[in-house]
């Protein structure tokens, strides 16, 4: 296209253009198109005209649809590793051993849910060019945004934990070291994959993703040799039961574990590494593509949570178990789950069972340490190499497993899984929460905000999870008090100093809930104005212009 022509279009069409509105600065990036032809088609947010400069240009031809949409895959994998961590394995392996396919329906549900705020999280990026925790730094007082700010790194550093251990398993399993050492061994491994983000933060979504085929072809090859009852799973995944003794907690960690707090936080910057033009079609066509891209990944990280519940549900209902294989079916845990398959495949089960293991731990972590970046970058305006950001988390996670491993072993580095996944739990409402709010505000979304049916169904989705997580916490908080052997005055001291907290943690839930989204943050697309002060500047050989962000770094 020629640039005069292009000019004069722009030219007669600003001359009956309204030049009103309000303008803003967000991290969207306005950039030429893939040819370097021409501008995304500006579009005013206010006029009740629209313009379309290129529509009628013979010249100009739009990429298809298959390749605008393989430029926006990616961050969903990223996204769905956190979701087969192996703070979730644990929990999935114990919910197939005591009650087979009985909870299938939980995980089904939990990635519907989880489906539906991951795409919450990526539309609030695409559409405001900022992420969550920069959302709720421009959002919320400086106190309470401090706040927040500890309890998101108090998340991360808690699903850092179960990373640590799982990775330490495996590698246990593999090369025989002592756990200890495998603590040790894991902010090492990870340092050297997070090295492959200097080549494009397009070459570390692909080893992410191999790692989640790795680890979900690990599973299906252990439940192809034990085929499971077709017809039992499907009723398992789609008729809801809670029969067996205990269902109902088990069922409330399984649900628990599934929803990860840093992932939303992850998703919402993660998008943000794909350039989308400022006007109203390209943003709800980014917002259609990663909607896409992350059902197709979740529905992946769906099918290998099913893989990890069927293995023990099939290999633990078997009638010639031994009275110590039984006894391994009731207490599942990370360390003592590769004998699952040993009477089929001997000792090639427990490399099987470490490998897929192995790959969850490190993708997890690398994972992990983005989403404590983007922390940090968004409510301090800090950033941190991500070597460093990985010594630091990977640091503060490593000093209880490491305690953990020494003094109890393994069976007490199993048991801080369960801590970290309850710290995941209590925190989840105050990342929730605010990404639900901004997700229907005008100040936020502006036309974009998700309609009314979506937001309800989140809410009751969300608040029935938070609610029974709060329930439970605090029920499993008060029957340990009472029964521990704990002398009374202690009970009366502990008692004295958790409740207070207790109200106030429910208080400021409240406080989350009720108080009124106040400042603005949405930018309205480009004007047609603007649009043309742009042309002149790109003209300018003296402006460099950005490049593409899916060929760069993430912040550091």
């Amino acid at each position: 296209m020629a640039s005069a022509s292009l000019q004069e279009q722009l030219e007669e069409a600003n001359a009956t253009a309204t030049t009103s509105g309000s303008r803003g600065s967000s991290n969207r990036i306005m950039a030429l198109n893939e040819e370097g032809e021409g501008l995304s088609p500006p579009r005013s947010n206010n006029s009740s005209k629209r313009f379309d400069l290129l529509q009628d240009d013979p010249n100009h031809q739009k990429p298809p649809g298959w390749r605008n949409f393989l430029l926006h895959v990616g961050p969903g994998f990223l996204v769905a590793m956190a979701y087969l961590d192996p703070g979730n394995m644990e929990t999935a392996l114990q919910a197939g051993g005591s009650y087979g396919y009985e909870l299938l329906w939980v995980v089904l549900i939990g990635m519907i849910f989880v489906l539906i705020i991951q795409s919450l999280a990526a539309n609030l990026g695409v559409t405001t060019g900022k992420h969550l925790s920069e959302l709720c730094k421009a959002e919320y007082p400086k106190y309470v945004r401090y706040c927040l700010w500890l309890l998101a790194e108090l998340v991360v550093i808690a699903a850092d934990i179960p990373e640590v251990i799982g990775t330490a398993f495996a590698l246990n399993i593999l090369f025989k070291l002592q756990v200890w050492i495998g603590v040790l061994c894991t902010g090492l491994s990870t340092i050297l994959f997070l090295s492959l983000q200097r080549y494009g933060v397009r070459k570390l979504e692909a080893l992410i993703a191999v790692l989640v085929f790795i680890m979900g072809g690990c599973f299906f090859g252990e439940m192809s040799y034990v085929k499971p009852p077709a017809g039992a799973v499907l009723k398992g995944m789609f008729v809801p039961n809670l029969s067996g003794q205990g269902a109902t907690g088990a069922a409330v960690a399984l649900m628990g574990a599934i929803v990860s707090p840093p992932n939303l936080y992850l998703h919402s910057a993660l998008v943000l590494s794909r350039k989308v033009p400022n006007s109203i079609p390209q943003i709800n066509a980014a917002c259609r593509y990663f909607f896409i891209e992350t059902g197709f990944a979740l529905f992946l990280a769906f099918l290998i949570n099913v893989a990890i519940v069927s293995v023990p549900g099939t290999v633990c209902s078997a009638s010639n178990l031994s009275q110590d294989d039984q006894d391994k079916c009731n207490n599942l845990t990370l360390d003592s789950a590769s004998f699952l398959l040993k009477n089929v495949l001997g000792k090639s089960s427990s490399i099987l069972y470490a490998v897929a293991l192995l790959a969850s731990g490190q993708s997890s972590s690398i994972t992990g340490t983005y989403a404590g970046q983007f922390v940090m970058q968004g409510f301090l305006d800090l950033r941190m190499r991500g070597w460093k950001r990985n010594l630091l988390t990977r640091g503060i996670a490593i000093v209880p497993s490491l305690l953990a491993a020494i003094i109890g072993g393994a069976q007490a580095a199993g048991k801080l899984i369960i801590i970290a996944s309850m710290i995941l739990s209590f925190e989840l409402p105050f990342t929730l929460i605010p990404l639900l709010k901004f997700s229907y505000s005008n100040n936020k979304m502006g036309p974009h905000k998700n309609s009314l049916i979506v937001i309800v169904i989140s809410w009751i989705l969300s608040l029935g999870i938070v609610g029974i997580n709060v329930y439970y916490l605090s029920t499993d908080f008060v029957d340990w008090l009472i029964h521990n052997h704990i002398p009374t005055v202690g009970k009366v001291f502990i008692g004295v100093l958790v409740f207070p907290l207790m109200v106030i943690y429910i208080l400021a839930i409240f406080y989350l809930t009720l108080r009124k989204d106040t400042v603005v943050t949405y930018v309205e697309p480009t004007r047609l104005d603007e649009m043309e002060n742009g042309i002149a500047q790109m003209n300018d050989p003296g402006v460099s212009r950005r490049k593409n962000l899916t060929q760069i770094s993430l912040p550091e």
